[in-house]
């Protein structure tokens, strides 16, 4: 395994549970992390709880290019490498196609797809440069099964997937790394708006999915995880 120690490591939603989990986790870890997020007030709270400087923290907005390129700048301003990147940022909205708005459509592709094409399109000269890194999706298992009502979210999921494997067939000839983790249900503010009967009860636990990052952030410079599913015992998709 490798080390976090000294590593610049980029966490995209770190106001969200699993983020914020996976960060704590992290910078435990004597990474050095730079956090974003929507939320200005989380975010304040999560660096005072952390201890993450405010010259580390970020309001960003992953649907916004223009947003997302600032930012990414400047971290690039105080550090010359990204080690590794982490997208744990996403919306869920889950609706049958009778009541799925166009609106809704639109904006859960904004924030699941192209954020993330902004986000990587962004990072991705850096690590060109020094032809190493780590970027970390979460498409979640509805990426590869999907489900009644998840017409939105899937689509979403498939293209972020579809996406990072053409990337990675550009990339064959660097050292940088792409993984998809494939989280089943956890139970997190997820579900808090969605109107759907669920056992959160017997979900993963935001915690265990923020130690699957943490480990993913360490897999050895000799392979790559490709991908890695995690879902609950009880409720297996795949």
């Amino acid at each position: 395994m490798e080390s976090l120690k000294g590593k610049n490591v980029i966490i995209v939603g770190a106001t969200g549970s699993v983020g914020f989990q996976a960060l704590k986790l992290i910078h435990s870890s004597g990474a050095i992390a730079f956090i974003t997020g929507r939320n200005s007030q989380k975010l304040a709270e999560i660096a005072n709880s952390t201890g993450i400087p405010s010259n580390r923290v970020f309001e960003m907005d992953i649907t916004n290019e223009a947003s997302v390129n600032a930012t990414v700048e400047q971290i690039l301003q105080q550090t010359s490498t990204i080690d590794i990147v982490i997208n744990a940022a996403g919306i869920g909205i889950i609706k049958p196609m009778d009541t799925l708005s166009s609106a809704e459509f639109e904006q859960t592709l904004q924030i699941n797809l192209i954020g993330a094409f902004y986000l990587v399109k962004a990072v991705l000269p850096a690590m060109k440069a020094v032809k190493k890194g780590l970027i970390i999706h979460i498409p979640g298992v509805l990426g590869k099964v999907p489900m009644a009502g998840a017409a939105a979210y899937s689509a979403s999921k498939y293209g972020l997937v579809g996406m990072m494997q053409s990337i990675r067939e550009e990339l064959k000839r660097t050292d940088i790394r792409i993984t998809n983790l494939f989280l089943g249900g956890v139970d997190s503010a997820f579900w808090d708006n969605i109107d759907l009967r669920v056992q959160r009860d017997k979900m993963i636990l935001a915690e265990e999915a923020g130690k699957a990052i943490w480990f993913l952030c360490q897999q050895p410079l000799s392979g790559v995880v490709s991908e890695m599913v995690l879902q609950p015992f009880n409720h297996q998709a795949i």
